[in-house]
């Protein structure tokens, strides 16, 4: 089995540079970080877990709280892709993941859990606006990191929701929609909320009236939520010509209802998501959509966090990463 002295053997480095290395040091170079780590994955190289953590008084895992409420969790493409992204870049200082959930809507007391693991940093993904048993850990001493929410309990990384939901109004409005309806996603969420507003002030701004029955409440972000609203449109005695989705999922869903009604999209309504999941652009017709940057999500929530476990002290950082409308087929051009 690879030793220590085989990592610094392979490298050049000292055994005291590449011991700096695998234990997390800040005074180490990131290109001799990256040597380092490339011959640990090409020798195969497994520190000793107990003795790694009596030396370095760290367990070396991060606790991850998943919001069960709708029991989505980790199903839904787009917390999966920012997950893949923050596990990548935590496990480059050596970091694995614990999860925890509250199934079934059955309490659990997180920080509880995770004190008695011993975990040396949390990451949440997307709780309900006031979750008591995710505030009381925001509120303890642990490192934290919170995405795809707002909170002053810890540090966030969220996308601008708000904004996102302006471009998909502006491109409908571009092309001449005037009679613009949104599914939007649980209000309790702070996603829903956000792109709810959004949408709202865009309308507003163009001066396009907002209609009471074009509003229709998705609930969860899911597939069959989306067709549920759609639905509803489907019964106003005015269709909208106009659908703007909460998410890319519910959009697919609303898809699928309008060509069970017999119209077709974009021809009679055009539709438009939130995500830019992988499988919008593989859809007929492809998926207009606002994009989330999930690697760069992931990436920062993983510093946010790593930055406070080698402080050794609670940071409280607001970080909103841009979106962007990426345009494909299933919006087209109406005339009024």
């Amino acid at each position: 089995m690879p030793t220590i002295y085989d990592i610094a053997k392979k490298t050049g480095f000292s055994i005291s540079t590449v011991s700096k290395v695998l234990n997390n040091y800040k005074d180490v170079s990131e290109n001799t970080r990256k040597v380092v780590f490339e011959a640990v994955n090409e020798l195969g190289y497994f520190p000793n877990s107990s003795a790694r953590t009596l030396t370095t008084k760290r367990s070396w895992s991060i606790g991850v709280v998943f919001d069960e409420e709708y029991g989505i969790g980790m199903e839904h493409p787009f917390f999966n892709a920012v997950m893949e992204s923050f596990k990548r870049n935590v496990g480059k200082h050596g970091y694995d993941l614990l999860f925890s959930s509250n199934r079934n809507g059955k309490p659990k007391s997180y920080i509880d859990h995770f004190q008695y693991r011993g975990v040396d940093g949390v990451v949440v993904v997307r709780c309900a606006i006031k979750d008591p048993y995710v505030e009381k850990l925001m509120e303890s001493n642990i490192p934290s990191v919170v995405i795809d929410q707002d909170t002053r309990l810890a540090s966030v990384v969220y996308s601008d929701n708000y904004y996102g939901s302006e471009l998909a109004v502006e491109h409908f409005y571009s092309l001449g929609h005037e009679k613009i309806a949104h599914i939007a996603g649980s209000q309790k969420m702070f996603t829903g909320l956000q792109r709810k507003k959004g949408f709202m002030k865009a309308m507003k701004q163009h001066k396009l009236i907002v209609r009471q029955e074009y509003i229709v409440e998705g609930g969860p972000f899911t597939y069959e939520s989306g067709q549920q609203g759609m639905r509803k449109l489907l019964e106003c005695e005015e269709l909208p010509t106009a659908v703007f989705a909460a998410s890319d999922i519910m959009a697919l869903g609303a898809i699928s209802e309008i060509r069970k009604s017999g119209l077709n999209v974009p021809k009679d309504i055009s539709v438009i998501g939130f995500d830019d999941i992988k499988i919008s652009k593989y859809t007929t017709p492809e998926l207009t959509t606002i994009k989330q940057d999930t690697a760069l999500i992931g990436k920062t929530a993983a510093n946010l966090l790593m930055d406070q476990i080698n402080d050794k002290k609670k940071n409280f950082m607001s970080v909103k990463i841009p979106v962007e409308l990426i345009q494909r087929n299933s919006c087209q051009t109406i005339d009024n």
